[in-house]
């Protein structure tokens, strides 16, 4: 692993970031403490010029209305009197930051100012002449000539402060005012760069401060980073030095526990690897376990046996190019759809046939890893199921015609060939129900004979399987006495498959029917669906007498009775589960039961939800 800079190290992200959160403190308590302060000086400076000009209006509005009354005007209003008595005024109430004064007359004639220039003059100033309507202005502005900021305020003299409110109000003259406001802004300068001054020297001693504490956190995780990297070349022995008891130290200590924890694991793997590799060696099935693109990884002795290939020739190469189905089957549909299937590898002279389990190798919720194919040899299996099939084929065959014989002497005889009117009739009766059982069992060999022949063919149409079944629940329920009752527990949207719609209506109604027989008075029989997956879920429950456990899985046998007299008196043949079984697996489906002796039966099966491969 490569050394970390300097700048991805985190002993200087540590300083940094305690630098940084110093500098943030200090610059939101600095600007928080300036605008406020700002905004304190401002005011008491305004408040001071305010009082100022207050003082200064009562003067000169004595001095305009003594003027007025004494009338020592001349012609021209004889105003030299009163201008000096302004000037004396503005004499003794200005300071240094006032910069300029004006006190004018109503006519906004200029009568006193601080440059004898102006006197005399008719001010056009728009603050000026808001004053002289009796309204106040006050603002603040940049003053190019002195470049300096000011304090402008025109406020007018009004006669008598308490009649303000009055509509006719007399409005004497008004005072103009420019004031420096320079002084405020260069307190606030000063007191910008003390602060200044103590954060830099704050951050000097945060700084120096946060590479001792930084290296306090950094040291043992360092050692724990060395340790790692030994871990990783799998030696367990070195331990982590402890430093404290604080956080640190728990996981210095927390570290070590788990040195000591994977070095034990890593031991058992060990042995647990030792202990797979004699099974898979010394096992009679082979197994061969492929990666996510289906290359073979791994297979044991067992599997070179019975295909007949070394291991040396056979890793790397494909599952499906060794079984032989690279032909028929795509990588996707193997591991998504199949769970076991018949691998014929026989020639002209010798019968082989292996059974291939398959089994997805995935973690639980993440991505397909491999696949895992186990093969057992079940040649002598299929040659004895294959025994079997021909034995009821020539069977079916050799009875069928002398039970067509059979049928038609029985019906000639009904038709009056007999005599004895007390034996006859029950002879007839007896014999031509026997000849319909046996023509049933012989009609139900011969359709299993041509569903086990390679050449029979479905004729798959798409159809909505929830309509499907409730056609068939619908049927029922007209045909049935009220003794029994149909509960529907079916999606109530349309669910789409690939099916033989004879065939399918053939198993539901052989499920349905052998419900049907074994339910007692006043029962129910229930039909649902649901998706699992890629496939959906039909199940037909009763409440018969149910099956015991050890015949569950007999059921779907040929000819294999739970109650064998029960059966016959019903008209069972002991071959519709056998049919239904072939059927719902020939649409790539399953088919299986679930049921407790005196607790009734449920018959499961399912169908893929998208099209059949060789419709």
């Amino acid at each position: 692993m490569d050394k970390v800079g300097f700048f991805r190290s985190i002993h200087v992200k540590f300083v940094l970031i305690y630098v940084l959160l110093i500098l943030i403190a200090m610059q939101v308590i600095s600007v928080y403490f300036i605008n406020n302060l700002e905004d304190n000086l401002k005011e008491n400076y305004i408040s001071a010029l305010k009082n100022n000009l207050d003082f200064f209006e009562f003067n000169a509005e004595q001095k305009i209305l003594d003027a007025q009354q004494m009338k020592e005007t001349t012609e021209d209003g004889n105003s030299n009197t009163l201008t000096t008595d302004i000037a004396q005024l503005i004499n003794e109430t200005k300071d240094e930051n006032i910069k300029s004064v004006l006190v004018l007359n109503k006519d906004g004639v200029v009568i006193g100012s601080d440059s004898k220039n102006l006197i005399g003059q008719v001010s056009t100033n728009s603050k000026i002449k808001l004053a002289l309507n009796g309204t106040q202005d006050q603002s603040e502005m940049y003053d190019k000539a002195t470049n300096q900021r000011v304090i402008v305020w025109a406020k007018p003299i009004i006669v008598g402060k308490d009649q303000q409110v009055d509509k006719n109000k007399q409005v004497l003259g008004a005072i103009y005012v420019k004031s420096s406001i320079e002084s405020v802004y260069k307190q606030i300068s000063d007191i910008n760069k003390i602060l200044t001054t103590g954060t830099v020297i704050a951050l000097v001693i945060t700084a120096i401060l946060g590479i001792f504490l930084a290296r306090t956190i950094t040291r043992p995780m360092a050692d724990m980073r060395k340790q790692a990297l030994v871990m990783a070349r799998g030696d367990f022995s070195r331990k982590v030095q402890v430093y404290g008891d604080d956080e640190i130290g728990q996981l210095s200590m927390t570290f070590n526990d788990l040195t000591r924890k994977l070095q034990e694991a890593t031991a058992i793997t060990e042995s647990e690897r030792r202990k797979l590799r004699s099974v898979l060696t010394y096992m009679t099935d082979g197994v061969i376990a492929t990666d996510r693109d289906g290359c073979i990884i791994l297979m044991n002795d067992r599997a070179e046996e019975m295909l007949n290939i070394s291991r040396q020739h056979a890793l790397g190469n494909s599952l499906l190019e060794l079984l032989r189905l690279n032909d028929q089957y795509t990588w996707d549909e193997l591991y998504n759809e199949y769970e076991s299937m018949l691998l014929d590898f026989s020639t002209e002279k010798v019968h082989y046939v292996l059974r291939a389990n398959f089994s997805v190798i995935q973690k639980e919720g993440g991505p397909v890893n491999g696949l895992i194919a186990v093969l057992h040899d079940v040649t002598e299996q299929e040659q004895i199921e294959n025994e079997r099939r021909e034995f009821v084929f020539n069977v079916s065959h050799e009875l069928r015609t002398p039970l067509t014989t059979m049928r038609s002497y029985l019906e000639a005889l009904a038709e009056g060939a007999w005599q004895d009117e007390n034996i006859a009739p029950r002879f007839l009766e007896v014999t031509q129900n026997e000849t319909e059982r046996m023509i049933r069992l012989v009609t139900d060999l011969l359709q299993l004979s041509k569903m086990d022949s390679k050449d029979y063919k479905f004729n798959f149409v798409q159809t909505d399987l929830v309509q499907f079944l409730q056609d068939i629940i619908d049927r029922f329920e007209m045909l049935q006495h009220e003794h029994l009752r149909f509960i529907r527990n079916l999606p109530e949207r349309k669910i789409m498959v690939q099916i033989d719609t004879d065939k399918m209506t053939q198993v539901v109604d052989n499920v349905i029917s052998n419900a049907i027989k074994y339910s007692p008075e006043g029962g129910t029989i229930s039909i649902s669906a649901s998706l699992h997956g890629r496939k959906i879920k039909v199940s037909i429950s009763d409440q018969g007498v149910g099956i015991p456990k050890n015949n569950v899985s007999k059921i779907f046998d040929r000819f294999f009775r739970v109650d064998r007299a029960r059966s016959r008196d019903l008209g069972g043949t002991g071959l519709g589960l056998a049919i239904t079984k072939e059927i719902v697996l020939a649409h790539g489906g399953d088919i299986w039961a679930e049921s407790e002796w005196g607790q009734g039966t449920t018959i499961h099966f399912t169908l893929p939800l998208k099209k059949v491969k060789g419709e």
